[in-house]
C-alpha cells in the first residue's frame, strides 16, 4: 500500500439460508430473512498485481467459542500474510481461524481480521463464505450491497491520504489536557493534540481505571464531528526495550517476541481494524528509540551497553518492528512512522547511513514490507532545537569549522530540520518511498524565555561563537532526561517544511522522562543516574553533568515543575 495509490473498496454482504448446528439458519421469503450469518469481504487497496481485504463476520446465531470462516477463490489469488486471525489456503481453498483473544463469537458478535494476496488476471470477490461449515448464501434481500439505500452497506475506511495531518484536526487525549489545565496557566495549551502511548500492554484495556485503547479511539469519534481527525498513538513495548536507558526499559524480557506478537500487537490491531474506527486517520510511531541502539551502543563502542548485544545478537528489535509494521500497515487507515533518533544521536557519519540501513532491515522482516512504511519521527521526547539561526555547519572562525566545537563534535548536523530531512533523502536513496513524509517532535525543544541568544557568539573562537548563539541550552548533545530550561516549541502543524508531514507534541508535555532516584514499581522501569541532577556523566554525555530537573517521578507520571519550566521557557512565547 504505497501513499499514492487510491484505495479501490469493493464489498459484498452474504446471509446465510442454510441450516446447521452451528448457526440456527431461518426459512423466511427473500428480502425478509433473518441472516444467520452475515459476512463483509471488502477489497481495500488493489494495484493490479495483489491486495488487502478486510473481512467481517457477524454471528447472528447461537454464541460460539471458536470460528472459522472458509471461502474458495475463483482465479488465481494467494493469501501471503494475515492479521487478527490464522489464514491457510490450499489451492483456492481458503480458511481463516481466529486467534487466541478473538475466539468467541456471542449472538449479534462480530469478528474482523484482515489480509494481503496476489494475483494475476481477475481478482473476483469470493461467491459464497462457509461459518464453522455454514453455507452463508445471498438471499437477494434488504442487506443487497447493490441497494444504493441500504442502510448497512459498508463504507469502509475513506482512501489513504499522502499526509494523515494535512486538513485534519488532532485528537486532544481528555486525560492529559485534564492534567495540563489544572497547572497554573495551563489552558493555554490543554486543547493540543499529543500523543497516547501504549508502553505496556495493560495500557491497551486502560491502567488502573484510565481509558484504554478503544476508550480513545471512541473519543475521537466525538471530537471528530463531520470533519477528518487524526489520532497519535505511541507503539512502545519492544522485549528488552530501550537497551541503553534503564528509566525506559519496559515490561517484556529480552527473548519475549512471541508475547510481544500475540498479546500486545495482535489485540492493538485487532482494535484499530474495528470497522467502527474506519473514518479516523490513525498514526502510529512505532517503537522510540531501540532501533538506533544496535548501531550506536553495541560492542566495538565506547558507548556499548551489554543489553545493546543480547538485542543485536537475538533480532528481536527489528523482528518486533517488522511485525508491528506488517499488521498495523495493512489496516486501511493506519500510517505508521518509524522512530528515527535524533540529530545529536544519528547524525554521525558513522551513525548515520547504518542507521537508515537498520530501519530498511527492520522494514522487510517478518512479512513487513517498505510500503507499510509511511514516514518517519524525530527527536521524540527529545529536546533538540528544530533550527539553529545562528551557525551553521559551513561556518569557521579563525580558520576553525563549527564542526570542530565542542557542542558539536564532527556532527554534520546543528539541528532537527536539517537532519529530518537529510534523513528522508538518505531513506529514500536506499528504497523507501519517494513521498515519506517526516514527523518533527516540538514538544519540548522551543528553549526560549531569557536565556534564548539573540544573536551569534563571540568570534574568539569556535567554541564562544557556537556556544553563545545556540538556543539548545543543554550542557551536552546526549543529555536526555527531564532538561532543565528546556521549553515548549512549535506548536503542531502541518507541512511547516519540505518533506516534513508535521510537527507534533508527541511526547505529552508534562510527562516524566525518568525518576530521579530509585522508585519501586510495576512497570519494569529502572532508575537511570542521566534522571539524577547530581551525576557526573558517561561517555554517551561527554561526562558531562545530566542536567536533569530534580525531584522527578518515573517516566510517563506527570511531573509539574517540568510542565510549570516548559510553559515559562516556551518558544513561540505562550500568550
Amino acid at each position: 500500500m504505497t501513499r499514492t495509490r487510491t484505495a479501490m473498496l469493493a464489498a459484498l454482504t452474504l446471509v446465510a439460508g442454510a441450516s446447521g448446528t452451528a448457526l440456527a439458519a431461518h426459512s423466511a421469503s427473500a428480502g425478509a430473512a433473518a441472516a444467520a450469518c452475515t459476512v463483509d469481504y471488502k477489497v481495500q487497496n488493489d494495484w493490479g498485481s495483489g491486495f488487502t481485504a478486510a473481512v467481517t463476520v457477524t454471528n447472528n446465531g447461537a454464541a460460539t467459542s471458536s470460528w472459522s470462516l472458509g471461502w474458495t477463490y475463483a482465479g488465481s489469488q494467494k493469501v501471503t500474510n494475515s492479521w487478527n486471525a490464522k489464514v491457510s489456503q490450499s489451492g483456492a481453498a481458503v480458511t481463516a481461524a481466529n486467534e487466541s483473544y478473538n475466539g468467541t463469537l456471542a449472538t449479534g458478535g462480530s469478528a474482523s481480521f484482515g489480509f494481503q494476496g496476489t494475483y494475476s488476471g481477475s481478482n473476483a470477490i469470493p461467491a459464497t463464505f462457509t461459518l464453522n461449515g455454514v453455507t452463508c448464501n445471498v438471499d437477494g434481500g434488504p442487506t443487497d450491497p447493490t441497494d444504493p439505500t441500504d442502510p448497512t452497506d459498508p463504507t469502509g475506511p475513506s482512501g489513504r491520504v499522502d499526509n494523515p495531518y494535512a486538513g485534519a484536526k488532532g485528537y486532544v487525549n481528555p486525560e492529559w489536557s485534564a492534567k495540563a489545565a489544572a497547572e497554573p496557566g495551563g489552558s493555554r495549551i490543554a486543547n493540543q493534540p499529543t500523543g497516547v502511548w501504549l508502553d505496556r500492554i495493560a495500557a491497551i484495556n486502560g491502567v488502573n481505571g484510565g481509558m484504554g485503547l478503544r476508550d480513545h479511539l471512541d473519543e475521537a469519534l466525538k471530537q471528530k464531528g463531520s470533519g477528518e481527525l487524526y489520532v497519535q498513538l505511541v507503539i512502545y513495548n519492544l522485549p528488552g526495550r530501550d537497551c541503553s536507558a534503564l528509566a525506559s526499559n519496559g515490561e517484556l524480557g529480552p527473548t519475549e517476541i512471541d508475547k510481544y506478537k500475540t498479546q500486545y500487537i495482535d489485540p492493538i490491531a485487532a482494535i484499530l481494524a474495528d470497522p467502527k474506527y474506519a473514518s479516523l486517520r490513525i498514526v502510529t510511531t512505532v517503537e522510540i528509540d531501540s532501533l538506533p541502539n544496535l548501531v550506536t551502543n553495541v560492542s566495538g563502542r565506547p558507548t556499548a551497553v551489554p543489553n545493546c548485544d543480547v538485542m543485536k545478537a537475538n533480532g528481536n528489535y527489528q523482528k518486533g518492528v517488522g511485525y508491528a509494521l506488517n499488521k498495523l500497515g495493512d489496516i486501511g487507515n493506519v500510517y505508521n512512522y518509524i522512530d528515527a533518533g535524533h540529530h545529536g544521536w544519528l547524525g554521525w557519519d558513522d551513525n548515520f547511513g547504518p542507521s537508515a540501513d537498520m530501519f530498511k532491515t527492520a522494514a522487510t522482516t517478518e512479512g513487513a514490507t517498505l510500503s507499510d512504511v509511511h514516514g518517519f519521527i524525530v527527536n521524540t521526547a527529545n529536546y533538540s532545537a528544530l533550527k539553529e539561526d545562528h551557525f551553521k555547519i559551513t561556518d569557521s572562525v579563525n580558520g576553525t569549522s563549527v564542526r570542530q566545537s565542542k557542542w558539536v563534535d564532527w556532527n554534520r548536523y546543528t539541528d532537527e530540520l536539517s537532519y529530518a530531512q537529510a534523513m528522508r533523502d538518505k531513506l529514500v536513496s536506499i528504497g523507501f518511498d519517494s513521498k515519506i513524509g517526516m514527523l518533527i517532535d516540538t514538544s519540548r525543544n522551543g528553549w526560549g524565555g531569557t536565556q534564548r541568544p539573540t544573536g551569534p557568539g563571540a568570534t574568539t573562537n569556535v567554541d564562544t561563537y557556537v556556544n553563545g548563539g545556540r538556543y539548545d541550552r543543554r550542557i551536552h548533545l546526549g543529555n536526555w532526561c527531564n532538561q532543565s530550561g528546556a521549553g515548549l516549541g512549535e506548536r503542531p502543524r502541518a507541512n511547516p517544511e519540505p518533506g516534513i508531514d508535521a510537527y507534533v507534541w508527541m511526547k505529552p508535555p508534562g510527562e516524566s522522562d525518568g525518576a530521579s532516584k530509585e522508585i519501586p514499581n510495576n512497570e519494569g522501569k529502572g532508575f537511570d543516574r542521566m534522571c539524577d541532577p547530581t551525576y557526573t556523566g558517561n561517555a554517551r554525555n561527554g561526562n558531562s553533568m545530566s542536567g536533569a530537573l530534580p525531584d522527578a517521578p518515573l517516566s510517563g507520571k506527570w511531573f509539574s515543575a517540568q510542565f510549570q519550566e516548559l510553559m515559562k521557557n516556551a518558544y513561540p512565547p505562550l500568550s
